[in-house]
Formats: C-alpha cells, structure tokens, sequence
C-alpha cells in the first residue's frame, strides 16, 4: 500500500479513480486553455509548475499539483507517471545566448521521461514550418522537439500552431499611444493564418481525449487569414480614430525589440524567422501529410481583450 494511503478503503478508492491528464504550460496561455478545457469537461488534471506560488487557482479548482523542473528528469518522470496523456511545451529561453541548445536538453529531458513514465499519448505544441530543416530561426527549436518525440515511439500529435493573434500585444500598446501599428510582417495587406492561444489549449484537451493512438500531424489557425491592416482596423474602430501602419524595416528590428530582451542568437533567429514567414518560405500548408484544423476564435475578439488592458 502506498505510504500516503491510510487505509485500505482509501486505496481502493484510488486505484479506482481515472487517471489524470498531465498538462505543462499552465503559467502560460495554451497550457492554461488546455488545463481549463479539461477541468470544464470533468476530467482530472495534474498541472505542472516550478513554482508551487502559481499553482492555487489549479488547486482550488480540483486539479493535482506537481512540481517539477524541465531540466530535472527524475521530477519530470514523477511528473508524467500514473497518467491518460500530457500536453507537453518547450519553453524557449530567449535572453540566453545557447537558447538552440537549452531548447536541445530539455527537449531530451520530455522524452525520456515519457518513455521512463510509459505516457500513452502525447500532444506537444509546435509551429508552423517545423517541417522545415533549415531556414525557420527560433522554429528550428520545435522542428528539433518533434524529430526527438517521434524517435521516442510514444503516439504523439504535433499541434503546429499559426502565428498567435496575441503576439500583437507590445503592438497595439504602441497603436494605443501613437496611432501607428508597427508591425515586423510585410506587405501590412497580406493575410497570413493567425489563431488565438484559447483555441490552441481547447484543441490541445480534444486531441488528448481522442481514442487513436498514432502519431500525427495537426496544423491549427484561426477561422480566418488575417493581415497588419486588419488589426489596425479593429484597433482604430475601437479608438473611435485612424490607426496607421508601418512595416518596419530589418535595419529597425533590433531596436524595436529592445524592450523583449533577447540574446543575440534569440535576435538572430527572430530575424530569420520573420524572413521566412515574410516570403511564404514558412507557410501553414507547406507540408501536405498533416490534419488541417480551424480554431472558432475572430482575431476581433482577441485585440479587443487586448486593447481593454492597455486602457
């Protein structure tokens, strides 16, 4: 009888009980939607955090709290042990100059703890363009994420996600002040597949409920392509005034990012990244084996929400 167990009634009712969904990421927004999505549908949960101090909203709520460290294999077999399915995400280090390195080690460190836990199913976020081996900047992290789960043999769907709507964020605060949208995507009229971080956690949930157990492929945007002009004109028809914007140029970047942090090599792969989106290079549908899913959330509805925390 486990230690923690105090009787044998109390054992049966455990071994009884269904086994919880691991989700990673809950100090984040997918990780939150996914967590959330879980819960609302009544199915157990075991969040993940570093810091104990952020998990009593998860803990009020019914869920199990563990804590682990992605850079410490045994808390993070703990972590995944005893469960139906986890939704695992990679954070990326963006102020560390080996960025491509650490994203490598804690990479390493999921998979052998799926494996070392016997995880049945995984879901792990991902990009648009980790099909791509070269040429993607700070994506070449999430392509490195899913060559090392596949390699690992536990059924696992890469959910490539679109550009996030909530990256306008630093954007619109700027909008706000000025009138001008800067934005780093040009021509500010090309429409590219964007989706809200609300429908990436609700999906993430569905995927871990679903009975299959393969490994798969699912690229996920919103209902809708948008582009740099449209943002700016929900943000003006919000202000009741005109919002302008300007496409900056690459010699810009490193400036207009100052604020954010990033190490060289963070800014290095920014650089290439937008490139690539910015030539089509990255592209949602340059892989034709994958499932194409739609999100229901209207980039309206996110930089409204936005707009209404920076006023």
């Amino acid at each position: 009888m486990h230690p923690y167990i105090s009787s044998e009634k109390e054992f049966l009712m455990v071994a009884s009980s269904p086994l919880p969904y691991v989700v990673f990421g809950v100090t984040g927004r997918t990780g939150a939607a996914a967590a959330d999505a879980l819960l609302r549908s009544g199915h157990p949960v075991r969040v993940v955090v570093r810091d104990s101090a952020k998990s009593q909203q998860w803990s009020e709520r019914g869920a199990e709290v563990v804590v682990a460290d992605m850079t410490d294999l045994a808390s993070m077999i703990e972590a995944l042990s005893q469960a139906q399915g986890a939704y695992v995400v990679s954070p990326q280090h963006y102020h560390r100059e080996d960025l491509f390195e650490r994203a490598d080690f804690i990479v390493d460190n999921i998979a052998r703890a799926a494996v070392a836990a016997a995880v049945p199913r995984l879901v792990a976020l991902s990009s648009v363009g980790a099909d791509r081996e070269r040429g993607t900047g700070w994506i070449r992290m999430n392509h490195r994420f899913e060559q090392r789960l596949s390699e690992t043999g536990v059924p696992t769907i890469f959910l490539r996600a679109a550009y996030f709507m909530e990256n306008w964020m630093p954007m619109i605060e700027e909008a706000i002040r000025s009138g001008i949208l800067p934005t780093f995507l040009a021509p500010s009229q090309r429409s590219i597949p964007m989706v809200a971080t609300v429908d990436i956690g609700r999906v993430a949930a569905a995927l871990l409920q679903e009975e299959r157990m393969s490994t798969g492929v699912v690229a996920l945007s919103g209902p809708k392509d948008y582009a740099p002009n449209n943002v700016a004109g929900i943000i003006s028809a919000m202000l009741a005034k005109p919002i302008s914007v300007t496409v900056l140029p690459e010699t810009e970047w490193p400036k207009a990012l100052v604020d954010a942090h990033f190490s060289k090599a963070a800014l290095a792969g920014f650089t290439e990244m937008t490139r690539g989106l910015n030539s089509s290079y990255i592209d949602i549908k340059s892989d034709s084996g994958v499932v194409e899913m739609l999100g229901t959330t209207m980039l309206e509805q996110v930089i409204v929400e936005l707009v209404q925390r920076q006023r």
